[in-house]
């Protein structure tokens, strides 16, 4: 049990939850929360991303991303702690309850309404194909350097503009920007993870962002992530400024501000644990935010 609970990966999780709570905010303060939907958005995002770590461990052993040159932590399949058929009837496990979470969240939210159930339906679908694509396959799209795309989408505009049509049935297209915080601080945890990683990925031939520019320039990309989620959200606040509380989460600044300092300073085999720093800032980000909305 220890061995499976370390290759949920469960750090991540805070970074995953980030976009719902930051939809459940936003509904909220235009009195549109639903406890029970948020529930099952939080369970159906919790089993895609344990189903996104699950795959990666399978997929990377499987294109020889995680060898005992990596820098990161030794992985499951890697270890020979899980086989490679247990780990793909995981996968294929955490499909199913992700399919099974999420077609009960549509429901819920949608009844009968068979266009917009089939619409979000497709999203889902989506995201599924999303999480096992990364490393698995012939050619996964995350070994030519499109993960950070796929993370802005489904972290940032899916997560929090779909997650918030769930609540409200109706989208106003100025939530862009806090979905795009969202989605910003998300590729941020994805780039120090490839950073750290950049010459077990080089040899494994994936293509990463930080392995196409090298460290350096990689360092200065996570500074643009970063300056970019905070000032998308500053714009926001100021065109729908109503209160001073609006601007709490302006005390999180310190945190990115010493997590990309740190990024640019240390070696790559340190980096490891600032993911945890970057997911957990993200997450108290998202919740300062939204108790600023509503209070």
């Amino acid at each position: 049990m220890k061995v499976w609970i370390e290759a949920f990966r469960l750090r991540t999780l805070p970074l995953s939850l980030a976009c719902i709570s930051m939809a459940g905010f936003l509904a909220a303060a235009e009195h549109s929360f639903n406890t029970l939907l948020f529930s099952l958005c939080c369970l159906t995002t919790i089993f895609l991303q344990v189903l996104s770590n699950l795959a990666n461990d399978y997929g990377d052993s499987q294109h020889g991303a995680d060898h005992e040159g990596r820098k990161g932590p030794q992985r499951a399949v890697q270890s020979g702690a899980i086989t490679s058929t247990e780990m793909r009837n995981a996968v294929i496990l955490f499909a199913a309850l992700s399919l099974i979470s999420g077609i009960s969240l549509l429901w819920i939210s949608f009844g009968a309404d068979w266009q917009a159930l089939a619409l979000f339906f497709g999203l889902g679908l989506l995201s599924i194909a999303a999480a096992v694509g990364y490393t698995i396959g012939k050619k996964p799209y995350g070994y030519i350097g499109l993960g950070d795309i796929s993370v802005l989408v489904f972290f940032g505009l899916v997560g929090v503009m779909g997650s918030y049509y769930l609540f409200t049935h109706s989208l106003s297209w100025i939530k862009i920007l806090p979905a795009l915080s969202c989605g910003l601080f998300s590729i941020g945890v994805l780039n120090i993870n490839n950073i750290r990683d950049i010459e077990s990925d080089r040899h494994a031939g994936k293509f990463s962002i930080p392995v196409r520019v090298g460290k350096e320039l990689a360092s200065q990309y996570h500074w643009l992530l970063l300056g970019g989620g905070m000032l998308t959200a500053i714009v926001y606040s100021w065109l729908h400024f109503q209160s001073p509380w609006q601007l709490i989460y302006l005390l999180t600044l310190p945190l990115f501000i010493r997590n990309g300092l740190s990024v640019q300073k240390k070696p790559s085999e340190e980096l490891d644990p600032l993911l945890k720093q970057m997911a957990l800032s993200t997450l108290l980000f998202v919740l300062l935010f939204g108790i600023g909305l509503i209070l």
